[in-house]
């Protein structure tokens, strides 16, 4: 097994959810590792043109055409990895979850939602305002993916040291989320966090008290004593996780080291198509580097791989 097959085995057996199992079980059958390898593998034979036109030039089946016409293969491996790449945050929030911040003024009924929500009382509610002093955390199963819901400390200004330190917590846990829940009670009007729209849901709470949230521009209203707009709320949140999640391949690129190393693949390539005046030999080294990269994904670097390809391709010495 590769490196991102005992991943996915790992992440195997602490599956949660249906998504996370299917992702899981692909990668730890080595269906990531065919993807890099092949990348891996192309990488080599490219570089491998190229070296052997610097050692071998004088050999009548080096042709120094091939040089020139690789680089076409280079910008379509690149655009390849790229969208891989793309779809990174995607698989992320299927191994690790979709984050949910509830936000909202005190007593807004924050806590509430999270245990009507859960079917579990997790917060505790209370009219007392500043009940909740720092971030709740809850697990959620929606649909197959995994959503992590964040209940935080109302927002309001003259608050205590304590509540502050609260409150500052619960705008970190906003500025985070993948998605923010606020809840405004009937009446108020001040939106408490600068949230970008693609992010933001704006929840009418206690719609049981006639607050007309749906004239007012909510995009639900929801009411925790009468069960009202709890599974539009759902649906809601069902349509943003599998927006979220949407992609053309199962195959997806999970963890940070799968980005952080695809990204700096993706760098040297750019780098080997744009400064098209640097010398070969430079560009043949960031085209190293990047196999380097997709070879640090699966745990496997030969050096010996470059001369099989080169006499493997031409008929040097004979």
């Amino acid at each position: 097994m590769d490196l991102t097959a005992v991943e996915g085995l790992a992440d195997l057996i602490a599956a949660e959810t249906e998504a996370q199992r299917k992702m899981a079980l692909e990668q730890s059958t080595g269906s990531l590792l065919e993807i890099y390898r092949r990348w891996r593998n192309e990488l080599i034979r490219i570089r491998a043109m190229i070296e052997a036109d610097f050692d071998f030039s004088d050999e009548e089946d080096v042709p120094g055409s091939v040089v020139q016409s690789i680089w076409t293969n280079v910008s379509a491996l690149r655009d390849e990895i790229g969208r891989h790449l793309e779809d990174a945050r995607a698989g992320e929030i299927i191994r690790s979850g979709y984050r949910v911040a509830i936000v909202g003024a005190p007593n807004a009924g924050k806590s509430s939602l999270l245990n009507a929500l859960t079917k579990r009382d997790v917060a505790i509610v209370s009219d007392e305002a500043g009940t909740t002093r720092d971030v709740l955390e809850v697990r959620l199963d929606l649909n197959g993916y995994s959503v992590i819901l964040f209940d935080t400390a109302g927002i309001r200004e003259g608050a205590g040291a304590v509540e502050e330190e609260g409150i500052r917590r619960a705008k970190a846990t906003a500025a985070s989320a993948d998605l923010v829940l606020e809840l405004r009670e009937p009446g108020a009007e001040k939106q408490l966090v600068d949230i970008e729209p693609d992010r933001h849901l704006l929840v009418a709470s206690k719609s049981d008290l006639g607050n007309g949230g749906a004239a007012y521009g909510y995009d639900c209203e929801v009411s925790v004593r009468t069960d009202h707009g709890l599974d539009a709320l759902i649906n809601l949140l069902a349509v943003r996780v599998s927006s979220s999640t949407a992609s053309t391949s199962p195959l997806l690129p999970n963890r940070q080291r799968h980005r952080e190393y695809l990204q700096r693949c993706l760098y040297a390539l750019d780098e080997a198509l744009i400064y098209l005046e640097t010398p070969l030999e430079m560009r043949a080294e960031l085209l190293r580097n990047a196999g380097d990269m997709i070879g640090r994904l699966t745990g496997a670097i030969d050096t010996e791989d470059l001369l099989d390809v080169i006499f493997s391709e031409f008929c040097i010495g004979k």
